[in-house]
């Protein structure tokens, strides 16, 4: 296994790495649109919050040798389906190659966030 880390995305606030690669597949532990620069949460609408995931993501894509392109899976989690129509405007932008993708309104979020996007991509060893 092979750990992935980047100053480039928010360090993991608990027991967890950013992400870990086996096998040629990178596993990302799930994103908030916390600003890796400030360590806060400054983003307010869905929009710009899933806008902040993207560009976390990218982060770690990027750290791994990988790309949006060579995303096979995402999970994402919003805190009210209302938003739906609003992330998936922000998200296709971003995953333009259209990865399998599970998308669920949960009740609590950490930090209060609106959402989190969780990745599973192709990466080099």
């Amino acid at each position: 296994m092979k750990y992935i880390e980047t100053q480039k995305a928010p360090a993991a606030i608990g027991p967890y790495s950013q992400g870990i690669i086996v096998n040629g597949i990178a596993y990302f532990s799930g994103q908030i649109p916390i600003d890796p620069e400030s360590g806060a949460v400054s983003a307010k609408t869905i929009e710009e919050q899933a806008d902040q995931c993207c560009r976390n993501i990218a982060a770690l894509l990027e750290a791994a040798g990988s790309s949006y392109e060579k995303v096979i899976k995402t999970t994402c989690f919003l805190a009210d389906i209302a938003d739906f129509g609003a992330f998936n405007a922000v998200y296709e932008k971003y995953f333009v190659s259209k990865p399998a993708r599970s998308c669920v309104a949960v009740r609590d979020l950490p930090k209060g966030v609106l959402c989190e996007i969780e990745v599973i991509a192709q990466a080099q060893e």
